[in-house]
């Protein structure tokens, strides 16, 4: 068994060899920007073939999940090991597993991402600033 040291931010072992970071000091894949590329809805087109890696437990490793081309909708967003984003993409009528999750190098948007609920907010505040001159 390993003798750890913890401090707030990095748990090392006895030896310095092993670093564990937590949520607040690890850094993102390089693959990935800090912010989401992706928003929740967008509709995104997909740049690569994806294939089981041994994550999807109903499948054998290798097996086609969604081939290059297939367009689909961001589902939600999540991370992997807390450094790699991972959007769960809900791809319609393929004859493959529906909902995949993918990398943002994996995906190009189709569409320009609209933040309806921000459009909604400009817009009442707006209303209510002009009933209030009305008042």
């Amino acid at each position: 068994m390993l003798a750890v040291r913890l401090s707030k931010e990095i748990a090392v072992d006895a030896k310095n060899e092993i670093k564990l970071y937590d949520s607040v000091t690890a850094k993102r894949s390089g693959k990935d920007r800090d912010e989401p590329l992706f928003h929740i809805g967008q509709k995104v087109l997909l740049l690569e073939d994806i294939v089981n890696d041994g994550t999807y437990p109903h499948a054998p490793i290798g097996t086609l999940m969604m081939p290059k081309g297939s367009i689909g909708y961001i589902k939600t967003m999540g991370e992997f090991l807390q450094v790699i984003r991972v959007y769960e993409v809900h791809f319609l009528g393929g004859e493959t597993v529906e909902i995949v999750g993918c990398r943002e190098h994996e995906l190009e948007a189709m569409e320009e991402y609209i933040d309806h609920i921000q459009e909604e907010r400009e817009f009442l505040k707006a209303h209510r600033k002009r009933m209030q001159t009305l008042h």
